[in-house]
């Protein structure tokens, strides 16, 4: 028997309107089940987002001696400007670093005596990668006129491992979430098809050929993983969207890190739509294959 594209499409809709409870079921299946592998890929790109905020706002810190000339300050700001894996190094003198201090400890720094002439001058870069903050510090140890060189290379480290293992994490529940999707996906399609056997073993009988069964059914599969992955892709956007007016007020916050933008939820938007048509698609002609020995 010919196969056209009228006949695929007039008995698509025939069908899905026909078994719209079953349809109904196999969207809603496919909705819940992607949302929330959307949301797993969400919150893994989110956390990968945290990670490169957090390494952005790594400073190593290369300390003046209070001794220090006018000299030997330039020298050190003239090599730091040198290195092509630090960016946005800037001078701040013993003053500033003297009410930094202040504000910091409180009153026991200046209760203690010390004054802005006794207080080091700082130099301070970001790193365009952590791990290049070591490479600082053995760099300028011993330099003339440069007390120490310092960064926060414990907290760099800890918040590298916890990211790490978030991003573990998500990935693994988004792989788990992706395998039940497809199980139940693919349950609830068999039902649907299971009701309609008997349909199935008489189109045979009358000369039909297995892919003129079958498109119509990969073609209502199609349709309904269009649509429940259609509405997780709104969930995923909705999520990304809450998240980013909960996290929006304050910008040091892990949620504010964790921000991404419209252009990356849109690709996981899109991916989501592509398992959805994939699953559905594939897990119709699967099913059906079962009924078309007769």
């Amino acid at each position: 028997m010919p196969i056209s594209t009228e006949y695929v499409a007039r008995e698509t809709v025939s069908n899905l309107w026909r078994n719209r409870l079953m349809t109904i079921a196999a969207v809603l299946t496919v909705a819940v089940s992607l949302s929330l592998v959307g949301a797993a890929l969400l919150l893994k790109q989110g956390a990968a987002r945290a990670e490169a905020e957090w390494q952005r706002g790594t400073e190593v810190m290369v300390w003046m001696k209070p001794t220090a000339t006018h000299a030997e300050e330039t020298a050190v700001g003239t090599q730091l400007r040198g290195l092509s894996y630090l960016t946005g190094c800037r001078f701040y003198n013993q003053t500033y670093d003297w009410h930094e201090a202040k504000q910091l400890v409180g009153n026991v720094y200046v209760e203690s005596g010390v004054t802005a002439k006794q207080t080091p001058a700082s130099w301070r870069c970001t790193p365009l990668h952590p791990a290049d903050a070591n490479a600082v510090i053995k760099r300028f140890a011993g330099q003339a006129g440069v007390l120490k060189a310092t960064a926060p290379l414990k907290q760099i480290r800890t918040e590298q491992h916890v990211i790490n293992i978030l991003q573990w994490v998500f990935l693994l529940v988004a792989l788990v979430l992706l395998i039940s999707a497809a199980v139940l996906i693919l349950n609830t399609i068999r039902m649907a098809i299971f009701a309609r056997r008997r349909e199935v073993s008489v189109m045979k009988l009358v000369g039909a050929t297995n892919w003129f069964i079958r498109l119509p059914f990969m073609s209502e599969g199609m349709v309904q993983g269009l649509l429940g992955s259609g509405v997780a892709a709104a969930v995923v956007y909705g999520l990304h969207v809450l998240l980013d007016r909960i996290g929006g007020g304050t910008s040091g916050s892990v949620l504010a890190q964790m921000r991404m933008t419209g252009w990356e939820v849109f690709v996981t938007d899109v991916v989501v739509v592509a398992i959805g048509v994939l699953i559905g698609t594939g897990g119709s002609a699967l099913a059906i294959s079962r009924f078309l020995d007769v």
